[in-house]
């Protein structure tokens, strides 16, 4: 498998973008791209007022090398919400993974994104 964590800064950010970002991944980044091609699995971070992360799996070099050949010529809404592109694209080599006691089935929307509003 082959890693991919594209971060944005959110120092100086309200509470606005935030919501901005939970709001996008939930209506639009997550079902863009569950059942994507070459993907194993993206998970979204964030920490409010830290930072937001786009966590990826891939499949194979060659389908990660293409989508982050894409961030060149589609910047992603994340920059425009935040107002400035990721501060770190990094790829790397995924060594192993484990699954916990808890499993992945039934984790796909169980994020904050998926939280129905109080």
């Amino acid at each position: 498998m082959f890693g991919l964590t594209t971060r944005w800064s959110l120092a100086g950010t309200g509470s606005d973008v935030s919501d901005r970002l939970r709001e996008y991944v939930g209506k639009e980044s997550q079902p863009r791209f569950t059942g994507r091609p070459g993907l194993i699995e993206k998970i979204w971070t964030m920490q409010p007022g830290g930072f937001f992360a786009g966590n990826y799996l891939w499949a194979t070099e060659q389908a990660r090398s293409e989508f982050v050949a894409s961030l060149a010529t589609t910047p992603s809404k994340v920059t425009e919400i935040v107002g400035h592109g990721p501060d770190i694209i990094v790829e790397f080599e995924v060594i192993a993974v484990a699954e916990g006691g808890e499993g992945m089935a039934g984790i796909t929307e169980l994020g904050t994104a998926f939280r129905a509003s109080a």
